[in-house]
């Protein structure tokens, strides 16, 4: 039970007070992490809503979002659509410097990011096709088939997505290059979803999924590295839009 059971939501937003307007998303993240690893609240609290936190913090509600996206990542926070947040765990000695380089990014950082998960998601796709099950290729084929029934569907859609990448890094047999690829698209996630606002981003993106699935069907490393590098250059400059700095990728001859 919470070390303070009268603490209700007003308290614990009354707690964490306040931040100068346009206080950026780490700084927010920063604020969020010192109350929630203070030891007035126990693991399995359910945290204020995100409007109560923004009205608290005096910041919008995106910010708020992304704040607690980024401490979801790092497994402090539990975010369950429709239930609310809740307290998932204390911090460890390590997360300072987790924090540093992962929830503190910038524009450049985030953009070394994405320039070095598209070579890590080219070297996974390679392996795999030499790898994959036959159960394991049949389960892309059917995340392709949920995208082109979901590209109206943004949520859904993305899902699909992140569903078929790490199905090809599990199935590259690496365990290293598994958690490197899946702490990545988390840190990523908050401009990958920005990155697929328009329909034409989310077709575009479906027909380089479905030549990923059709090369890795062929078990041909060269022809699935080739695919799986023209997917990465298109989306890699989808996901640099929404990064002041970013620069634009040019596919390989």
């Amino acid at each position: 039970m919470p070390a303070y059971p009268g603490n209700t939501a007003d308290q614990m937003s009354a707690a964490i007070g306040s931040v100068p307007s346009g206080t950026a998303v780490s700084a927010v993240a920063k604020r969020l992490l010192d109350y929630f690893t203070s030891g007035e609240i126990e693991p399995g609290t359910r945290l204020p809503a995100e409007r109560q936190l923004a009205t608290s913090l005096g910041i919008g509600r995106s910010a708020v979002r992304e704040a607690l996206a980024a401490l979801e990542i790092l497994g402090i926070v539990d975010v369950r659509p429709g239930s609310g947040t809740y307290l998932r765990g204390n911090a460890s000695e390590l997360l300072p410097e987790t924090l540093s380089w992962g929830l503190m990014l910038g524009a450049p950082r985030t953009a070394d990011l994405i320039e070095l998960r598209a070579q890590l998601e080219v070297f996974a796709a390679t392996l795999a096709a030499v790898n994959l099950t036959d159960r394991e290729l049949r389960e892309l084929g059917r995340q392709v088939e949920i995208m082109s029934e979901t590209v109206n569907d943004r949520s859904r859609f993305i899902e699909a997505d992140l569903k078929f990448h790490l199905q090809i890094a599990r199935g590259s047999r690496n365990q290293v290059l598994l958690d490197l690829l899946q702490s990545i698209r988390s840190l990523l996630r908050v401009w990958v979803e920005r990155g697929l606002q328009a329909e034409d981003d989310a077709v575009n993106a479906l027909d380089e999924h479905r030549a990923v699935f059709e090369a890795l069907t062929t078990r041909d490393p060269a022809a699935v590295a080739a695919a799986m590098g023209t997917h990465m250059t298109t989306a890699s400059n989808r996901l640099g839009r929404t990064i002041d700095g970013a620069p634009e990728l040019t596919p390989e001859p």
